[in-house]
C-alpha cells in the first residue's frame, strides 16, 4: 500500500502529557432518574448505561471553567512539566470536537491563553475521536522536518450541553425506542481536557521517542455516527462492526513493519466496555496491559486517550513499549508507538 498509511518519525519525543478533570460528577443512576418517565413508557430497564456500556459516571464542567479554559490549563501544566518556555513553542494544535462557534478556531484562544509567541502556528485539527493521535503525528512530522522545535497538542471536551439537550429530547412524549437507541451513545460521553508537549529527541535524550505507526480510513462508514452541539445519532452496532474491521485491517497491514503483539501497554480510545473488549479479544491482547478510564469518565472524545495515558505515567518504566490506538467516527483509525 502506498501513501502515508505507514509512517516513521526520526527526531520527535513526547516530553509531557497532562490531564484536567471536570469537577461535576454525573452518575448513570442520576441520568436514569431524569429519564424515568420515558424509560417507564418505553418499557426500558434502568441501568443500561452501566450494564451495556460499562459507564457508571461521567463529568461536566461548572461555571468556574469552560472546556477551552481547561485546555489552556492542561497545556500550561504540560509545558511546565516539560520544562519548555512558551516562547520556544512553534506550533499549537487543538484537536477538540467541542466548539462554541464555527470561527475563529478554538486554537486562537488557547494560543493566547498560553502566552505563545506570534511566530507559533496555531489551528484546529478535527477528526472526531482520532484528533489527538493525528495531532501528535502532525507535530512530530513538523519537528522531523526542522520547521519547529516544540509543539503543544491539546483537547478540551464538554459533553454537558449536548447531554442536557439529549435528555430533554428523550423526555418528549413522542420519543420511540428507536429514537432512544439512536441517542444512547450520547449519554456515555464525558468532559475533560488533556495536553502533550512534543520536542526534538536530539535535545531530550531521556524523553519518550515517538517512533511512528500506521493509519487507515474506512470512510464508507461516514454516516454511522453524526453529531452536533444538540446531540449525536449513532448506529451502535454498525459502528462497532465497521470500527473493528478497520482496526483489524490496520493491525494486520502493520505487522510487516511493526511488531505490536508484545507491547507493555496499549492505550486505546475509551468508548465503552463493548467496543474495548471487542478489540482486545480480536487482537488477543492482555487486558492487564490495557488501562481504562471510561467507567468513571465516560467517552471524552479525542481527550480520552491522552487522559488515560496521563493518568498512567507513573506506572510506566523507561524502555516500555507503548501503543496509542484510536478510532474516530468517519471511520478512521491510527496507531502510534512510543518508546518510553
Amino acid at each position: 500500500m502506498t501513501g502515508n498509511s505507514n509512517f516513521r518519525h526520526q527526531n520527535a519525543s513526547l516530553l509531557a502529557v497532562t490531564s484536567i478533570d471536570a469537577p461535576v460528577v454525573v452518575t448513570s443512576r442520576e441520568l436514569d432518574e431524569r429519564l424515568k418517565p420515558s424509560l417507564q413508557r418505553l418499557r426500558l430497564p434502568r441501568g443500561l448505561l452501566d450494564r451495556l456500556a460499562g459507564v457508571s459516571e461521567r463529568r461536566w464542567w461548572d461555571a468556574s471553567m469552560d472546556f477551552d479554559d481547561a485546555a489552556i490549563e492542561a497545556g500550561a501544566k504540560a509545558l511546565a512539566e516539560a520544562g519548555v518556555e512558551p516562547g520556544d513553542v512553534g506550533l499549537l494544535i487543538n484537536t477538540s470536537v467541542t466548539r462554541k462557534h464555527l470561527e475563529p478556531s478554538v486554537a486562537v484562544k488557547i494560543h493566547h491563553g498560553l502566552g505563545l509567541p506570534s511566530s507559533a502556528l496555531n489551528f484546529d485539527v478535527a477528526n472526531a475521536c482520532l484528533g489527538f493521535v493525528n495531532g501528535m503525528s502532525l507535530a512530530s512530522t513538523m519537528i522531523d522536518a526542522g520547521q519547529i522545535r516544540y509543539a503543544v497538542v491539546v483537547a478540551g471536551e464538554d459533553a454537558g450541553e449536548t447531554q442536557r439537550a439529549t435528555l430533554e429530547r428523550l423526555l418528549r412524549p413522542d420519543v420511540t425506542r428507536e429514537d432512544f437507541n439512536n441517542e444512547f451513545a450520547t449519554l456515555t460521553l464525558g468532559s475533560g481536557a488533556a495536553a502533550a508537549v512534543i520536542g526534538p529527541s536530539s535535545d531530550h535524550p531521556g524523553a519518550h521517542r515517538i517512533l511512528g505507526g500506521v493509519a487507515r480510513a474506512g470512510t464508507e462508514h461516514h454516516d454511522l455516527c453524526v453529531g452536533d452541539i444538540n446531540g449525536m445519532r449513532t448506529d451502535t452496532n454498525g459502528l462497532l462492526e465497521g470500527g473493528l474491521e478497520l482496526v483489524l485491517e490496520a493491525w494486520r497491514d502493520a505487522q510487516g513493519e511493526w511488531d505490536w503483539n508484545g507491547m507493555d501497554r496499549y492505550f486505546m480510545h475509551q468508548v465503552s466496555n463493548v467496543h474495548l473488549n471487542a478489540i482486545v479479544k480480536a487482537l488477543d491482547l492482555d487486558t492487564a496491559r490495557v488501562p481504562v478510564t471510561y467507567p468513571t469518565l465516560g467517552n471524552v472524545g479525542p481527550a480520552a486517550l491522552p487522559i488515560t495515558l496521563a493518568q498512567s505515567v507513573d506506572t510506566l518504566n523507561p524502555g516500555d513499549r507503548v501503543l496509542c490506538m484510536g478510532v474516530g467516527s468517519g471511520l478512521n483509525t491510527a496507531m502510534t508507538e512510543i518508546l518510553w
